[in-house]
């Protein structure tokens, strides 16, 4: 009965698999709102980040979880220069819409 509660690299895969699809639906199914796509490419980085953690501790190296820290902080600094770029084209149209964003291309 103790083995019925065992949580092996296939949850871990299994529920990283389940955040990349939502993510990845947000990012598919939404066609006007920037935020929405913002967040769900964080949970396809949140997922992918939970794959290496399960990854390297399951190996028993601490590489992968070095390289989580690196894609955590890359998605923080996706996260924040999105978030500006929305902030200034907000000011400057008073919509978010990625319609209106279209002309915004050098």
């Amino acid at each position: 009965m103790g083995n019925l509660f065992v949580i092996g690299l296939g949850h871990y895969l299994a529920l990283a698999g389940l955040l990349f699809v939502v993510g990845l639906m947000g990012v598919v199914m939404n066609r006007r709102n920037v935020i929405v796509w913002l967040m769900s490419i964080e949970v396809m980085l949140l997922a992918a980040t939970l794959n290496l953690v399960a990854f390297s501790h399951f190996s028993g190296g601490i590489a992968g979880q070095a390289f989580a820290m690196i894609v955590l902080t890359v998605a923080a600094a996706e996260s924040a220069i999105g978030l500006a770029i929305l902030v200034v084209a907000f000011r400057h149209r008073d919509e978010i819409a990625v319609s209106g964003l279209a002309d915004l291309k050098g």
